[in-house]
């Protein structure tokens, strides 16, 4: 079996096939049967048995295959009816005939089914030479390299040396094994040979190297990539980074580049080759890092109100023990500061020689002197983000001690200090951009139009709230503390008001002022009011803190709060785990400024959101995330584990994190005892509704029966993801990256109909091929508000009805060519044209410009099989076409509808009274008419990208076309000519957005 020896070459792939395996045959009629295959010693036919026909007719002849296809890509597959309890990684499927019949099989793992997709790939590319396919592996670049660093460090040039000399060697090249590991591979070899000496000669060297460092799911992909060879050249890294990296504007030279600086060898540095280890070390260099290093740099608009955001915040950021024993510590502050959070807090007391102190009033050991502490959040404040940190003050000192508090501020953080009075005639909280490089005091403060130099305020102390309230004699009154007039004027933005509910607070909290909230009730608010609260959210910030029943200083799940729009979620530092992890990882985008802005739906002044939502969001298109788990490497043994020695079963779990609809979990097969190089390959499809919202974190454990154990994780927004083929570094369960501690995966997002490697917020909102699922506007019971937005229906239908159709063509083209649905469509066509090779490998057809819109045109007879092909071509491009010529006219019917709508919306209160809608009814008219907006902005927008994907789709397939040699010779300025329609068009479209919405 491949797991007794590791496949590091095509010779391995052909030896295994001669041997031969079982295998499932899948044929159309439901049926599945078990036969075992094997590849004629002479490489000639693939025969398989026991079968009905006679020998000579169970083969197939490899001189007949067309293309082999990894994955359940041919109608037998799609119309299976077991086809859903068959692996996609397991499956493959031999095309051969003239007519492009399908041979369809499953393997029992995906190794085998890679061993044997790579072996016949490799056959059918050489079948006219098919006497060099067993040539002795010695003359490959990879060799031919291993060669020369062996006669470099042989300085005798004896060809052999010291076994310890060869261990080094090896370990240099690949830091990652280890010297048990390299040192019993040369036993394993010795032995073999049947030889007493320990010396290493040239061949048994390179042997040695390619079995320890050759990962087979890398060999694989680079076989696949390389057209079946053993190495990529320029061309073939261009098609990879461009097709299946998603890498925009890559050129030749790019591709050099990369080559020069990963490849081993000198020669392949020359001549522009990129050999299996150079190939590998590509891939888990930092420049395919799963996360979009777009994303490392701040890419949101900073210029929004800061109600507007998802602030880093932290919980008793003086501790970093528990909250009840543990000391204060002033590394508390540091390592906040370095994570880039902007909300810290400060629980101010009485201290010796009238000099205040931080402290844990649980314990009041280890006062931190307060002027210290600010020494520190001075130096500190902006060392990881320019934009505003908020002091949460929790003041428990006297009158005297305040003043000291007040003078030490002024004098450290000087004009730092943000103490301008807010504006009534503003609506909005400032902006993160304009607050840049300012410190802001949140706390309580006296009544501005009171002439007092000190008077008494509500007191927000949280442990001692939670104390009084678990006490007998607990009666629900505010306790009162006093407040000096120079520390109430240090606050100004983040006045601190005590929640009351929904309706006094919209009625009359001003913009400046901040609610705090219990973890518990926040949660009774966000169960029983969830769209209330993401509109109070809108507009005033509102803090979260963890129970003070948690007494192991464990964290709340920011997820659920941060789903109801709520910015400052204080968390626990000092806490390491999963809630942790997640928060962590949430704030690693926008270049980990501690700033997220929210999705413009929980934005918007007039719009429908509901936490607690259990489908689609209205006006946001649903993403599948498609998730292949490949392999992992150099996993570490559990920390405390003791009870299997060295040995670990590794498996990994895929958490989806956002709104409830998208809440999801999943988990690989368990691999047995193997921690170095445990190939999972699995794949997982998430349905995500709100994209910007979500997260998805991968985890390693160690099975065991004892209960399975942590190894490592790793927690990134979907926003942040990089397509393609990935390598994720894992962190420890504190959260430091551990060093060559990776998993590699395959990363795809497309919209829900499988059309495409979709853009983030893409396109459609539908649900398969039978119908179209409209989202459907309510009813306001508000005659004339309704009778407007009936004027939206069917322009609503419309765009649904273009979007989607376009997407079901680009799938059925996918489906013919068969490719999986997150190919893209430069793969498409290369497949596509393929397919339309003639027998003298002339293209039977030609690309034509045809109103800057790329039709294909006949040479001569086609086969039934390629007229297929071209027959869901041209309706691509049909319905590509009338979506971009139609979408500006369909646009402008949503935008005027919503533009009717909410010249309405300052009276909706009054034209409810005429309605005789009060209360509850109100309430809900209210809410339908915020529903019906959200839709009608959310499908204009929806329409608008599908325009300029439509329009991307085209350009990108007319370069596939010519790249592919498909344009008629001497075409160059029928090409300039469509470069400029489409152009054009472009141009056009975005012109006409300056009058939309």
């Amino acid at each position: 079996m491949p797991s007794e020896k590791k496949i590091s070459s095509a010779s391995d792939c052909i030896s295994f096939m001669q041997a031969g395996c079982e295998l499932k045959k899948v044929r159309p009629n439901s049926r599945i049967y078990n036969r075992f295959f094997t590849l004629d010693t002479d490489l000639q036919a693939l025969r398989w048995e026991p079968s009905k026909k006679d020998l000579d007719k169970a083969k197939l002849d490899i001189s007949a295959v067309k293309e082999i296809r990894l994955g359940k890509n041919t109608e037998t597959f799609r119309n299976n009816g077991l086809a859903d309890q068959i692996s996609e990684d397991c499956a493959f499927s031999v095309i051969h005939g003239e007519n492009y019949e399908s041979l369809d099989l499953v393997a029992n793992s995906a190794d085998v089914a890679n061993i044997w997709v790579s072996g016949l790939r490799y056959l059918v590319s050489r079948s006219k030479q098919p006497l060099d396919l067993m040539e002795n592996s010695q003359n490959t670049p990879r060799f031919v390299w291993l060669k020369t660093v062996f006669e470099a460090a042989d300085v005798d040039g004896n060809g052999i040396m010291l076994e310890d000399t060869s261990v080094e060697l090896i370990k240099q090249l690949n830091p990652t094994l280890k010297e048990s590991k390299i040192r019993l591979k040369f036993k394993e070899i010795q032995k073999s040979k049947e030889k007493l000496t320990t010396r290493v000669t040239k061949e048994e060297f390179c042997e040695a190297f390619s079995e320890l460092c050759t990962r087979p799911e890398v060999y694989f992909l680079l076989v696949q990539i390389s057209k079946n060879k053993e190495y990529l050249d320029a061309n073939d890294l261009m098609l990879f980074l461009e097709a299946e990296q998603g890498v925009a504007h890559i050129t030749e030279e790019m591709c050099l580049d990369i080559i020069r600086r990963y490849e081993l060898s000198q020669e392949g540095r020359l001549k522009g080759f990129l050999a299996i280890d150079g190939f590998t070390q590509y891939l888990v260099s930092p420049e395919c890092d799963i996360f979009d290093p777009e994303h490392r740099k701040v890419v949101q608009d900073m210029t929004q109100p800061l109600s507007h955001y998802y602030i880093n915040a932290s919980h008793n950021t003086y501790l970093i023990e528990d909250q009840f024993r543990g000391p204060a510590d002033i590394n508390g502050y540091v390592r906040a500061l370095k994570m880039n959070c902007r909300s810290i807090e400060l629980d101010v007391c009485d201290g010796p020689d009238n000099e205040p102190i931080i402290c844990n009033r649980n314990s009041m050991t280890s006062p931190l002197a307060f002027r210290n502490v600010i020494e520190v959040i001075n130096k500190l404040a902006f060392i990881t983000s320019e934009y505003p940190l908020i002091l949460c003050l929790g003041n428990h000192c006297s009158i005297k001690q305040q003043k000291v508090m007040v003078q030490h501020m002024k004098k450290i953080f000087g004009n730092k200090l943000y103490t301008e009075a807010p504006l009534p005639s503003e609506a909005y909280l400032p902006s993160p951009e304009k607050l840049k490089m300012k410190i802001i005091v949140k706390g309580k403060k006296l009544l501005s139009d009171q002439d007092l130099l000190e008077g008494e305020v509500t007191d927000e102390d949280e442990e001692a709230e939670i104390s009084r309230r678990m006490s007998e004699d607990y009666v629900n009154e505010p306790r009162l503390i006093w407040l000096c007039r120079e520390l109430s004027d240090l606050v100004s933005i983040c006045k601190s008001v005590q929640y009351k509910d929904f309706v006094v607070s919209m009625k009359s909290q001003n913009y400046w002022e901040i609610c705090s909230f219990s973890e518990a009730e926040a949660s009774r608010i966000a169960n029983e009011y969830p769209e209330d609260f993401v509109n109070y959210n809108k507009k005033f910030l509102s803090r979260i803190y963890p129970s003070a029943m948690r007494i192991d200083s464990s964290n709340l799940n920011p997820q659920d709060f941060w789903n109801c729009g709520c910015q400052i979620v204080a968390m626990n530092y000092q806490t390491p785990g999963p809630m942790m992890d997640l928060h962590t990882g949430w704030f690693l985008q926008n270049g980990g400024c501690g700033y997220v802005l929210r999705p413009s739906v929980m934005r918007d002044a007039v719009s429908y959101f509901s936490a607690n939502t259990k489908g689609i969001v209205p006006g946001v298109s649903p993403q599948v995330l498609h998730v292949k788990i490949i392999s992992g490497q150099n996993f570490p043994k559990p920390k405390g584990a003791c009870a299997k020695g060295d040995v670990i079963d590794p498996y990994v779990c895929i958490e989806i994190h956002g709104i409830p609809a998208d809440c999801a979990e999943q988990r690989t097969k368990t691999v047995q005892q193997n921690s170095d190089n445990p190939i999972f390959d699995e794949s997982f499809e998430f349905q995500i509704n709100l994209p910007e919202l979500a997260m998805i974190r991968f985890v390693v454990l160690d099975d065991d029966y004892i209960g399975d154990e942590f190894i490592g994780q790793y927690t990134i927004p979907l926003e942040c993801l990089q397509p393609g083929y990935r390598h994720i570094p894992l962190r420890s369960f504190v959260g430091d990256i551990m060093e060559h501690v990776t998993l590699f995966v395959h990363i795809a997002i497309t919209n829900r109909s499988g059309g495409g490697k979709a853009q983030k917020r893409s396109l459609s909102v539908r649900i398969g091929k039978k119908g179209s699922e409209y989202t459907m506007l309510r009813n306001t019971s508000l005659k004339i508000i309704d009778d407007i937005f009936k004027l939206a229906v069917h322009p609503l239908r419309e765009a649904t009805d273009m979007r989607e159709n376009m997407q079901n063509a680009i799938v059925s083209v996918k489906e013919l060519c068969g490719l999986p649905p997150i190919a893209s469509l430069k793969q498409c066509i290369l497949t596509l044209s393929s397919r339309l090779i003639n027998s003298d490998n002339t293209p039977s057809v030609t690309v034509y410009m045809k109103d800057a819109f790329p039709y294909l045109e006949p040479l001569g007879t086609m086969l039934d099989v390629q007229k297929k092909l071209m027959s869901a071509y041209d309706l691509m491009i049909q319905e590509s076409r009338f979506l971009i010529e139609t979408a500006d006219t369909i646009h402008d019917k949503i935008v005027q509808c919503q533009k009717a709508g909410m010249e309405f919306h300052e009276e909706l209160h009054n034209l409810g009274a005429k309605e005789g809608l009060k209360g509850r009814k109100l309430s809900k008219a209210i809410e339908s008419f915020a529903w019906n907006i959200t839709v009608l902005k959310g499908q204009g927008d929806l329409l608008k990208n599908a325009k300029n994907e439509a329009i991307e789709n085209m350009k990108q397939i007319q370069l596939a076309c010519l790249s592919c040699g498909l344009s008629k010779t001497g075409s160059g300025n029928v090409d300039a000519k469509s470069k400029r329609c489409l152009e054009a068009i472009e141009e056009k479209d975005t012109g006409d957005e300056n009058g939309r919405l």
